[in-house]
């Protein structure tokens, strides 16, 4: 099942984040397996994006999904200079990983630039680890970046900002399983509770 790339952004004025009624809507009908229950976020177990990436992570080191397998994956599409959201995503998976106690050790959070140009991977590294050391920054060329955001269905555009700019952009976080299954998408205005209800289901599947 195709769905379009998500038509909304974020700025730091207006929220709009991925989880939209048409989205919904065309998830409805799709039969998880195993299913998950009362979610939060967006069941995205049958969907037919997001099977993988190959980028580069803030070590130089190449990476793609099968590297991660193993743990359960949280992917976040940002910007290092992102005023509000995407430090609120970051710290929020922080909180996650202390409401899940011994389990938050099998969470893995990949933080993806949109703004490779400004975001250099000692930028990425000292971002992402002021969150958590584990956290991995993982950036690619201006076409490696665009082919990643489309096959996640990932909004992002520059927005000019006197004599610099600024970028909206989609604000989900993908969750995969340990089998590098992609199984959810949290909604940015979600709590920290909330995902780890949702979070914990997925780490159920082993």
């Amino acid at each position: 099942m195709s769905l379009p790339i998500l038509p909304h952004a974020i700025t730091r004025r207006r929220l709009l984040v991925g989880g939209t009624a048409a989205m919904a809507l065309a998830l409805a009908g799709c039969d998880a397996n195993p299913k998950l229950e009362n979610l939060n976020g967006l069941d995205l177990s049958d969907v037919d994006f997001g099977a993988d990436f190959q980028l580069t992570d803030h070590k130089g080191q190449r990476r793609t999904l099968a590297d991660f397998k193993g743990s359960v994956l949280l992917v976040f599409f940002g910007f290092t200079q992102c005023p509000d959201v995407c430090p609120t995503a970051l710290f929020r998976a922080t909180e996650v990983k202390e409401l899940l106690g011994e389990e938050g050790k099998r969470i893995q959070v990949a933080f993806i630039t949109i703004d490779p140009e400004r975001d250099t991977p000692d930028v990425l590294e000292a971002y992402v680890t002021a969150f958590d050391p584990e956290f991995v920054g993982l950036y690619g060329s201006l076409e490696e970046t665009q082919k990643t955001a489309r096959d996640f269905k990932v909004f992002y555009a520059k927005v000019p900002t006197g004599s610099s700019y600024t970028m909206d952009h989609t604000a989900l976080t993908y969750v995969y399983d340990a089998k590098g299954k992609l199984r959810l998408a949290l909604r940015h205005n979600q709590t920290a509770e909330e995902y780890a209800e949702d979070i914990r289901q997925v780490l159920a599947l082993g």
